[in-house]
């Protein structure tokens, strides 16, 4: 995975900008690299919200949530604080019950961390594999 493979592959869904906090990062003013996962979170987030999906609507009306099944992350360069970044999402891969996505953090057009993310859809209360509902699949495709 290349610093510009997920843009030039993988058109992006989604962008969502952050400033990054006294609480992101550590001692150094570096952003903690765990924090990256949070911020692609964030994105995905409201990538869904952006769609009309609020996950929790989702949980509400359909009794199903997404869970993060495997996460992958390069780390290129370090965000700092007070850097605004720029987080996109683009879909790798859609199947029935899971989402792969490819994500990035950027600042100022510059790769500094990017991620797989693999997020599957589960039943709420039992944590079981659901397919994912079919007017999500439809507004992602």
């Amino acid at each position: 995975m290349t610093a510009t493979s997920l843009i030039r592959e993988l058109p992006v869904l989604h962008r969502h900008n952050v400033r990054v906090y006294w609480e992101d990062t550590d001692a150094g003013g570096v952003v903690f690299y765990a924090n990256y996962l949070k911020f692609f979170e964030r994105a995905r987030t409201e990538w869904l919200r952006a769609l009309g999906f609020g996950q929790q609507q989702l949980k509400v009306d359909n009794g199903l949530m997404f869970v993060v099944t495997h996460t992958a992350v390069s780390y290129l360069q370090p965000a700092r604080l007070d850097d605004e970044l720029e987080l996109t999402v683009a879909l790798r891969h859609g199947g029935r019950a899971s989402l792969t996505l490819a994500q990035q953090a950027l600042r100022q057009g510059i790769v500094l961390a990017e991620g797989e993310i693999r997020i599957g859809c589960v039943d709420a209360g039992t944590l079981r594999p659901q397919r994912i509902p079919t007017p999500i699949l439809e507004r992602i495709a």
